[in-house]
């Protein structure tokens, strides 16, 4: 790991007042490593290459100890499978209904949101997340390329 990632891992669990474990670290290494949005399951094959006793389990409770502490974001849980990220400034995404792919959307891409009139009595906001959802180039090439060869193949 690198020493930056490693020091930044120290600063944030001191910052939460979370133990700095060693099967802890290797769960934030493998998020930070390279971007993305993963799921649990994903974090959990990497993590396992170098702590080959690690359970699924321990990785999904660290996810989650890491998301309550604010150090990792939940990436839509109601899209399947749930994905977090280790991008916390503030951002939206961009989901892609056929592959349900995430990416980064920068915040100064979308105009101001604003909320017209009263939020219902009692609720209290604390945070709010903008989706755009669509479908990927990678998708939307596919299913190009998927429509012509349907075309063809009725045309004989």
């Amino acid at each position: 790991m690198r020493r930056e990632t490693y020091n930044e891992f120290r600063h944030l669990c001191r910052e939460h007042n979370l133990a700095a474990t060693h099967q802890r670290q290797k769960i934030y290494e493998a998020l930070v490593s390279r971007p993305g949005h993963y799921s649990p399951e994903e974090i959990y094959d990497q993590v396992k290459q170098d702590l080959p006793s690690i359970s699924l389990a321990t990785v999904y409770k660290n996810l989650k100890t890491f998301v309550q502490a604010g150090m990792l974001r939940d990436v839509s849980p109601h899209h399947g499978a749930w994905r977090v990220d280790a991008n916390t400034a503030p951002h939206h995404h961009l989901i892609c209904t056929r592959c349900h792919s995430i990416s980064d959307l920068d915040i100064d891409l979308l105009q101001p949101v604003k909320l017209q009139g009263k939020l219902p009595s009692g609720f209290r906001l604390e945070k709010f997340n903008v989706e755009v959802q669509g479908v990927c180039k990678s998708c939307a090439a596919s299913a190009a390329g998927g429509d012509y060869a349907q075309r063809k193949a009725r045309m004989g």
